[in-house]
């Protein structure tokens, strides 16, 4: 990785920071990661980060696959927390017919999609206890409108999805920064691509300050490289007053 690339990232994700400290003010940022189920090499990789940064990781856990060992391997990690990823992970839409994939899209029976997202729900409250936050992470970060708005019955009081832009909404706390480049093949996107996302998404902050920034990382697909990049990121703003790492729970209504 180009040291050259990281120090003009470096630059102008300090410019923004700068920013906000000049004017007393300072960014949220939250960190979310997908696909957990059990302990693996690269999630201690991610949790020894969280760690040396004092940065919380809000894991969304797959309910159906979750595991003891995964349970037991975080219960006493002070910067881990666990959101829910759908039920299975599994796709309901005909890719054939140039469907996106989604497990809880319009393909599904929306009584049927609340029932198992119950069953997932109270798995994950009896696995993880007090980490457990009720926010839905749904699988490929599509869902669709008629079940976001039941999710209340099945026990959960908040969204997670990635996107670009969201008005702010206390119930979507949503993730706007991908480090892995997925087409062909995956990799860490590279130090310009990040510095253009960054850009994009602190300017906007300049007139939506409280707005979390939110960074989403796949521990088991991810590279060197884009490892790197987390630890790299997190040292820049964890020095700086211009960005504070928030809780997920810290982020929701109430």
């Amino acid at each position: 990785m180009s040291d050259t690339g990281f120090e003009v990232f470096r630059d102008g994700l300090l410019r923004h920071l700068d920013w906000f400290a000049e004017r007393g003010r300072s960014v949220p940022v939250w960190w979310r990661d997908d696909d957990a189920v059990e302990p693996s090499a690269p999630l201690e990789r991610l949790i020894g980060i969280a760690n040396a940064h004092g940065c919380e990781v809000a894991l969304a856990v797959i309910p159906h696959d979750a595991t003891q060992a995964l349970a037991e391997r975080i219960a006493a990690e002070p910067f881990v927390s666990v959101l829910q990823h759908g039920y299975r992970h599994r796709n309901y839409q005909d890719k054939a017919r140039g469907e996106k994939a989604a497990e809880f899209g319009r393909a599904r029976d929306v009584d049927e999609a609340i029932g198992e997202l119950a069953q997932g729900n109270a798995r994950l409250k009896a696995l993880f206890g007090e980490k457990f936050v009720p926010v839905m992470v749904p699988p490929w970060n599509r869902i669709t409108t008629a079940i976001t708005a039941r999710l209340e019955e099945a026990g959960l009081s908040g969204v997670s999805t990635f996107t670009q832009f969201h008005p702010r909404d206390r119930r979507h706390v949503q993730t706007h920064i991908d480090m892995i480049k997925w087409k062909k093949d995956r990799r860490f996107i590279g130090w310009p691509q990040a510095a253009l996302r960054f850009d994009y998404q602190l300017a906007r902050r300049r007139t939506n300050p409280d707005e979390p920034l939110g960074l989403l990382s796949h521990h088991l697909a991810q590279d060197d490289a884009s490892f790197e990049f987390l630890d790299r990121t997190l040292a820049v703003m964890k020095a700086h007053p211009g960005a504070r790492f928030a809780r997920i729970r810290d982020l929701l209504p109430g």
